[in-house]
């Protein structure tokens, strides 16, 4: 494996392990409380994390990875703005949060290499599993634009049940991407995920349960 290659994969990686830290520390919280939880870390992770596999994407040439965290970046800005925490970021960093997305997409306008067209001329992925892929983070990214509702609508920061049923799709359909992709930061990062998610399914309706019965 040249350098180049290790590098990208090491960058690729660290952003899987962010977001498998943000799904443990926010499994472990939840499993302490009995209910779904929402921790401000969850969002704080999340987007260092995007920031990261974001990079990767482009490194990879991968507009699936690309396209899949434009919308659920600006998601995980959201949350920390309804739990409060936004304002309490240094100037610095909330400059550098959302302006990076707009760099990044500058730069893909109008790089010369690892650009749209570049990309698009140079893709080795066939146009159906692209379509497939595409599909996955699709719907692996409304899990967040579902969440954002509930939460917009609640006024609060909330991770309701329908966003790890979402997730399970979503992370299979990318699994399989990623097996025929032959990206293993996709496949590893998506395995933990998995478990998390079942998990998390399985306490949100058991909490939804035991409110439903207090209320009967």
């Amino acid at each position: 494996m040249h350098k180049a290659d290790l590098l990208i994969y090491s960058i690729g990686l660290l952003a899987q392990v962010l977001f498998s830290a943000r799904l443990l520390v926010q499994w472990i919280q939840s499993e302490r409380a009995g209910r779904v939880l929402s921790p401000t870390s969850f969002w704080t992770a999340s987007i260092l994390a995007s920031m990261l596999l974001m990079v990767y994407g482009v490194l990879r040439d991968d507009l699936v990875i690309i396209g899949g965290q434009l919308i659920s970046y600006f998601i995980y800005l959201r949350n920390l703005k309804l739990k409060q925490q936004w304002d309490r970021l240094p100037w610095l960093v909330q400059s550098i949060a959302i302006t990076f997305p707009f760099f990044g997409l500058f730069w893909m306008l109008f790089s010369d290499t690892h650009s749209f067209a570049y990309i698009l001329e140079h893709s080795r992925i066939s146009g159906a599993l692209i379509a497939w892929g595409g599909l996955g983070q699709v719907i692996f990214t409304l899990r967040f634009v579902y969440q954002w509702y509930h939460s917009e609508r609640l006024q609060q920061s909330v991770i309701p049940n329908g966003f790890w049923l979402i997730s399970l799709i979503g992370s299979l359909m990318i699994i399989s991407y990623a097996i025929f992709r032959l990206d293993p930061v996709l496949f590893i990062g998506q395995i933990f995920g998995i478990v998390v998610y079942t998990r998390n399914l399985m306490l949100g309706l058991r909490s939804s349960r035991v409110a439903q019965s207090a209320t009967s």
